[in-house]
Order: structure tokens, then sequence, then C-alpha cells
């Protein structure tokens, strides 16, 4: 049973406590596509595999937690970014520069496929460095972003000749110049300006409006220097800078987008500023950014768009705009993270304990109860990792989905919760999901769409070693980073 479309969706049977978005799926068996890498289907015995491998046989060789990485899908995934917009921006910038957002997830494997498949690399910070640095990718390919990088990060930058430094505050532009002039280089820059657009998605990861920490406002009157924004100022100081290039200008309007119009309208505004800085100062600014945020599936209800799709309509803006203005386009370049990887990979646990509670359901009230609330069914599904390897949920409220994955079950469907087995009552890896009333202490449970930013930003909250990953292609899996033991952790106790 390989991944399909969404089946037919049961809502006679809903638990009054699942959220409206959330049906009763027609099949617990199915995978739901867009959620799963291509690869990963239901073998013979009903058990889940990837890449043609059973998520039996990862359980035995690795053990649980464990997130399960889909190499083919990672390598087809950011080739389909690559050839979609190089083919939608071949007539007006020549192609399209891709860099892979590595915050999402790096490691040295995963650079060389990045590198093997004609993208490059954007990076967070020194230690996302010493990556790419060990991975051996060139550093012109690379790129740093960052509000507050240290010196030791920005003459790493240089050490390692970057094809751009992303500078996010006028500070920051001071320091790079100062620290590049002092060495007797230039830093290549890039200008991260914030347009405005305010892309529908969560406070946190929403990153293009003013109020909040990230790039230089366009808006005038920002920096007590009458009739400047912050990034005129920062134009005007990088062009006549002489430890500066300055290449031109990036923006990133937020993270999990699902419609192309915010990224239209920022390219159109930066578009015209680029224009109106290379008239007023005399220079030519030769690159422009717009970012990332690319949504994925992480419920049967989300629609994230086709790489292609979102080209065309970057495109057509820029195209329309650079004519309107009378210049020729700088070369575009892009930073898919999230929609690389997210959906190559999915998190592997073994269900422990299960408990069932009554929950009111307000609202839910009938004449002969004398008005009172009606309680339902919640069930909780205990597994063995948690919010250590999967943050989302209680940083963001991020929804996610769930399968049993060592078996087929004809159950009836029950509202579940997976939860994590650390100390916090928010410890919740999926709010609210239909699981099969049969599942018990040793089956598998599989969420998909776990590629980005949960083994980034996993921790070891009560000393819990944080899970390896697997990479899967031709029937084979090896591990690509290291799942921890207690005595990695205890050897940074130096009590110990």
């Amino acid at each position: 049973m390989t991944a399909q479309e969404p089946t037919s969706q049961d809502t006679n049977n809903a638990s009054p406590l699942a959220p409206e978005w959330l049906a009763v799926p027609g099949d617990l068996n199915a995978l739901q596509a867009p959620m799963w890498a291509k690869s990963v289907d239901r073998n013979d015995d009903g058990g889940l595999a990837v890449g043609g491998l059973s998520v039996a046989v990862l359980k035995e060789q690795f053990g649980t937690p464990l997130f399960v990485m889909d190499e083919a899908d990672f390598r087809a995934r950011a080739r389909a970014f690559k050839d979609s917009f190089d083919a939608a921006f071949a007539d007006i910038c020549g192609g399209v520069d891709v860099y892979y957002a590595g915050k999402s997830f790096l490691c040295t494997a995963v650079v060389k496929w990045v590198e093997e498949e004609g993208l490059r690399l954007d990076t967070a910070s020194g230690g996302e460095l010493a990556v790419a640095a060990r991975a051996g990718i060139p550093g012109e390919r690379v790129a740093l972003h960052g509000n507050n990088k240290s010196d030791a990060e920005i003459n790493r930058a240089l050490d390692m000749n970057l094809g751009r430094i992303v500078v996010d505050s006028l500070a920051e532009l001071e320091r790079v110049g100062a620290i590049a002039q002092t060495r007797g280089d230039q830093a290549k820059v890039m200008l991260r300006l914030t347009p405005g657009v305010h892309a529908h998605t969560h406070e946190f990861i929403a990153t293009a409006h003013e109020d909040q920490k990230f790039g230089l406002s366009m808006a005038e009157d920002t920096t007590g220097q009458a009739g400047l924004s912050a990034a005129e100022e920062a134009v005007a100081a990088a062009a006549g800078h002489p430890g500066i290039e300055l290449l031109g200008l990036h923006c990133h309007i937020g993270s999990q987008i699902f419609e192309p119009d915010g990224f239209a309208l920022a390219a159109e505004k930066l578009l015209r500023f680029l224009a109106a800085m290379q008239e007023k100062y005399s220079i030519v600014m030769p690159e422009l950014d717009l970012g990332g945020g690319y949504g994925i599936a992480y419920t049967p209800v989300d629609t994230p768009r086709p790489a292609a799709e979102i080209a065309e309509a970057m495109a057509a803006v820029v195209r329309s705009t650079c004519a309107e203005l009378g210049i020729d386009s700088p070369r575009v370049s892009i930073e898919p993270g999230r929609a690389i990887v997210g959906s190559t990979t999915f998190t592997l646990y073994e269900v422990g304990t299960l408990k069932t509670v009554r929950v009111d359901a307000p609202g839910a009230s009938t004449a002969s109860d004398g008005g009172n609330n009606v309680t339902y069914p919640r069930r909780y599904v205990s597994v063995d990792g948690g919010m250590s390897d999967n943050a989302r949920p209680v940083l963001y409220d991020a929804d996610y989905s769930a399968v049993l994955a060592s078996r087929t079950s004809s159950a009836a469907p029950q509202l579940s919760r997976v939860v994590g087995k650390h100390c916090e009552s928010g410890d919740i890896v999926v709010r609210d999901v239909y699981l099969p009333e049969d599942v018990a202490a040793g089956d598998l449970l599989a969420v998909p769409g776990t590629g980005a930013y949960c083994w980034a930003l996993s921790s070891n909250y009560n000393y819990l070693a944080r899970p390896g990953v697997v990479a899967v292609r031709d029937g084979s899996a090896r591990l690509i980073v290291r799942g921890e033991t207690e005595e990695d952790l205890l050897n940074r106790d130096m009590g110990a």
C-alpha cells in the first residue's frame, strides 16, 4: 500500500473533542500523500517500509526513537527546486541559485547531497559553518545568516571565503566591514530587509513584519536620520565601505507558507527598492534573495504547492516588475529547507503506557442529562521519545499526524493523543489523531514530516539521549548521525 491521496473521511463517528479540521480517516492503515516520502509503503505483513526496508528491521538494528530519512526522496526534492526554478527564471536571469537552509537539518552527509544535486548551502552559526567545512563544500557556495554574529563567526566566514554574509542590522554591517577591512579583505554582503509582508503563519515563525529581531526596516525615519529608512542607510553605508562588496538584497517573510502571494509581493517591493537605490547611489546590486518558508504537509488537510508552481508565480512577478522598472533582473536566489527535508523523514517510536480519560466537550449536552456537559473518551498513547526529539508542538502548537507502523489493524478508530515520557504536561508529540483501538504497548508508531526542525531542535531534557538519524536508500540503511549514549552525556559532566 503506497502513499495515496487522502481517502474518504467519515464525519459521523468524529469525536466532539477533535479539532474541526480532523476527520475520521476512511482507512486507518492508509498512508496519505504528501505527508510521506515517496518510497514509504506497507509491506506484505502490513508493517511500514521505507526504501524497501521494514521498520521492524530498523527497530532491531538501531532502536527507537529513530529518525528515518529517505535519501532518494531528499535528493529528488532538492533537484525539483533547482530544476523548477531554473526553468521558470531561465529567460529572466539565467536560472536561480538554490541555497538549502541548513538550520532545518544539517549533517555532513546532507551537505554532500546538497552539493551533488547542484544546490548551495545556507548556514546560521559558526557550528553550521564547521559542518560545512568538514563536509568539504567550497566556501563560495555557502551563505551565513544570523542577527548576532560573533567576531569569531565573521572571521571564520572570511577565512572560508564565503559567497555571502547576510547582514541583519546597521551595527552588524559596520562590524563586518571593519573586520574585513582590518584583514585586508572585502566581505561579500547582502542586506536582509523587512518588507512588511506578513505571511499567514504562527507569530513566532513570521519574520517579515516590523516588530521582531530580524532585518533592516524599509519604513522611513526609523533610525533618527531624517528621510532615510534603516534599509536605505545600510545601502548608503555599504556602497561606500572599502571592506564591503555589496551583492544585493535579501528577505524572508516567514515559514510554513502555502500561498505564493506573499513571496510575489515581497519580490515586487524589494525590486522597486533595489531599482531606486541603484539609481540614487549609482551602484549595481547584482543579486536578490527571496528567502524560503515553503510549507509542507504535516496533516491530511495541509496542501503544499509543487516547486514548479511556486517558481512560476514568483518568476511572473519578477519578470513584469523588472520590465516596468526598465531594469535587468538581478540573479535570484531562494532558501528552501523544510520543503526539501521535512517530508523525507519520519520518527519511529515504540508505544509504552496507554490510558483513557473522560473529557468534557462544552456545548455537547442533552436535555436528558439536565444540561450538563457530556464527557467523551480521549486516549493517551505514550511513546519512548517526546519533546526532546520534537519540540515544535510545545513551541509553535504545531500539528502532526501518526500511523500504526508495525502492522495494520481493522479495529475501530479512537481519538488519541501521542505523548512523550518527559515530566511536562505539555510533552505532546501529536495533539489529536485517530489511531486503531487495539494499539498496544510494544507497537511501533510513525510520525511523518519530522525531517525539519525536530533533530535540529532536539535536547537532552530529563537526560534523554538524542536519537540517531538513519538514511535509507535502495534497501539498505546507514547512520548519518549516531544516536547519543548515556556515556556521551556523562562525558561532559566534569564532576564525573
